[in-house]
Parts: structure tokens; C-alpha cells; sequence
């Protein structure tokens, strides 16, 4: 049996809401197995944040470029906030961008680029790091292109032109005409930044995950006493449910609350055929800090 720690009871809690014992009672079951026990305390409605997203806690930048048909977006960490308004920085992340449209398929090959002077990405950054004075890296990248249409994109809490903390690009392929598509592209990309889509369509939701919904959600049916048949409608329903918070192409647009993002695309005679979402720090944990206990620590020293 595993040993559960106070430390993985307070993750857990944190992910779901849920009270200590129930918390460490569902770590205890799941052998702490993290994502079992989640699993265990949404089965029994214990779970208050079914899928609460990763505390965002890493700083720096997310920057993005688009041209015509192309477009990429990136992220560049850093150690403080101080660093994203540094203008040598963000001049960094916005030549880093323009770059990432021919070489940001990803941060290793991105990294590898040419920069300027003879030096590549990687290492630019690396004098970067010893100019400023604070650790940097690149994280991640991303680009989007189509054969005909545009790539628009969005900047949420920007912080300079095309820099700052939520970067969105969608890719919309149509013949027809390209300033009335940038309007579409950018209303759907500031929806992205909004609603925060996991995958584009239902084809592409991880297997994996539609199965573990459908057990969740059967195993909360038969809890609130359901024959098994109802209990399988029941599931098919809230799967529909389901696929709504998180596929784009189901979701409603957030601008006037009725239309299917997918009818709102084939109303204009495109098809939206990718989308990129890139929140600066997403999935990275940074360690809480607990200024009492600092500044008590600087006070005793």
C-alpha cells in the first residue's frame, strides 16, 4: 500500500474541493494513484472542481506572428514579471515568433534556428539570460497554416503588439473574401481565449478520455439509484454535455450565447480546420509563497 502524504492530500483537495478524509480516504483506495482518486471522488460527488486547470504560476511571455496564410505562436518563461515588461526580452519573443513561422513545428527545432549573427535561438537566449540576469526557456511553439484562407490570432492581456499572457491562432480555409474572414477568425480566436477548448471536434478527443468520462458519469448514475438502462441515457446525455465544454466546434459562441461555433464557421463558407491556445505558465506549478513567513524570516535573521 502506498504511503500518502500530507502533500498529496493537499493536491488533491486542490484539484477537487473535497474534504481531507474524503481526500486521503480516495488517495488511500486509489494506492496514490493521483488521477484515480479524482476519478473515485467525482464517482462519488465529492469532486467541487471536476476539471479545475492547472494553477498558472510561471512568468514571461506568449508571443504570436501571422502572415497571410501562416502563423505560430510561442512561449518564453521567465522567473519574474519584471522580465515580460524588459524591453530587450520582448523584443526577443517577438523576433522569436516571426522566426517560429518557418521553424516553430516545435521548441527543439525552434531552438535550433537561426537567429542572427551566426548564433541560433537557443543560444541567444542563453546570452539573454546572462544580460538580464534571470533564468529563461523556451517552452513551447506552435504553427498553423492553410492553403487557402487566413490564420488570425488574438493576444488576451497583451503587454506589446502581439505579446502577452493568453496567445490564440485559428486557422479558417475558405475561397472567399479575406477581410471578411480576419473579422470571423479573430471573433472565434477571442472565443478560444474565453472558453478554453481542449480539442477542435469530437474526432479528436483522446479515446482514453471519452472513456473515463462515460465511467465517471455511469458510475454517477447508478449512485443516484438509476437501473442500468436509464443509467446509459442518462451517460449519453451528459456526454453530449461533455463534448460541449470541451471541443470548440460544439461549443456556443460566447459573443451571442446561441450559435454553434460549427454554424457559425459554415455560415460564412469556411471550415475551421485547426486552433492553437497557448496561456502563458499553463500546466506549470510554481511553489506558493508565504510572505508572512518570509518577511518573519528576514525579520529573525
Amino acid at each position: 500500500m502506498a504511503n500518502i502524504t500530507a502533500s498529496q492530500v493537499k493536491e488533491l483537495r486542490e484539484k477537487t474541493g473535497a474534504g481531507m478524509m474524503d481526500a486521503k480516504s480516495a488517495l488511500t483506495e486509489a494506492d496514490g494513484d493521483m488521477e484515480a482518486a479524482v476519478d473515485l471522488l467525482r464517482k462519488k460527488g465529492l469532486s467541487k472542481a471536476e476539471k479545475k486547470s492547472s494553477r498558472t504560476a510561471a512568468e514571461g511571455l506568449i508571443g504570436i506572428a501571422m502572415d497571410g496564410t501562416k502563423g505560430a505562436v510561442v512561449e518564453i518563461n521567465a522567473e519574474t514579471d519584471f522580465v515580460a515588461r524588459n524591453e530587450q526580452f520582448q523584443q526577443f519573443v517577438s523576433k522569436v515568433s516571426t522566426i517560429a513561422l518557418d521553424h516553430g513545428k516545435d521548441a527543439e527545432t525552434l531552438g535550433a534556428a537561426d537567429y542572427e549573427g551566426g548564433k541560433n535561438v537557443k543560444d541567444t537566449l542563453t546570452d539573454l539570460i546572462a544580460k538580464i540576469g534571470e533564468n529563461m526557456s523556451l517552452r513551447r511553439s506552435a504553427v498553423l497554416s492553410v492553403e487557402k484562407g487566413v490564420v488570425c490570432g488574438y493576444m488576451h492581456n497583451a503587454l506589446g503588439d502581439n505579446l502577452g499572457k493568453i496567445g490564440v491562432l485559428v486557422a479558417l480555409e475558405s475561397d472567399g473574401d479575406a477581410e471578411a474572414l480576419q473579422a470571423l477568425g479573430k471573433q472565434v480566436a477571442m472565443h478560444v481565449a474565453a472558453a478554453f477548448p481542449k480539442y477542435l471536434d469530437r474526432e479528436s478527443v483522446d479515446a482514453s478520455a471519452i472513456e473515463r468520462e462515460r465511467d465517471v458519469l455511469l458510475e454517477q448514475a447508478k449512485a443516484e439509484g438509476k437501473p442500468e438502462e436509464i443509467a446509459q441515457k442518462m451517460v449519453e446525455g451528459r456526454m453530449r454535455k461533455f463534448y460541449e465544454e470541451i471541443c470548440l466546434l460544439d461549443q456556443t459562441f460566447v459573443i451571442d450565447n446561441e450559435t454553434k461555433i460549427s454554424k457559425l464557421v459554415e455560415n460564412a463558407g469556411a471550415k475551421l480546420t485547426g486552433f492553437a491556445r497557448f496561456q502563458l505558465g499553463e500546466g506549470i506549478e510554481k511553489e506558493a509563497e508565504d510572505f508572512a513567513a518570509e518577511v518573519a524570516k528576514v525579520a529573525n535573521g
